[in-house]
């Protein structure tokens, strides 16, 4: 599997996550897509938390410090929000929709 984003072919896991990290919003859209996600403005503040983290720490949050960390940016979310904007799991399909890599382990710090 593979993402074609501005005509160019980004390489993935067996499981769709990119390789290597791309920050164009583009990339954000063409996953999304292939997701079945309609992007909203909720959407767009947690993939920039997510790629600022990824930045800072090399890695995405788990469950738990993602909530925690989008306690400022998103007043009043909750696990049920963010489950309603990734469905299969917040903290694994919002960095494969950020255009990060596959987080590993049982997550992050």
């Amino acid at each position: 599997m593979s993402y074609t984003v501005e005509g160019v072919e980004l390489e993935t896991d067996d499981q769709g996550y990119l390789l290597e990290a791309d920050y164009r919003d583009e990339t954000v859209r063409v996953i999304a897509a292939a997701e079945g996600i309609e992007l909203g403005e909720r959407h767009w503040l947690v993939v920039n938390y997510l790629r600022d983290e990824y930045r800072e720490h090399g890695h995405t949050p788990n469950f738990r410090n993602m909530l925690k960390g989008l306690a400022d940016r998103l007043p009043g979310c909750d696990s049920k929000a963010l489950y309603d904007l990734f469905p299969v799991g917040p903290a694994k399909q919002g960095a494969k929709v950020a255009g990060l890599p596959q987080p590993l382990g049982k997550g992050g710090y």
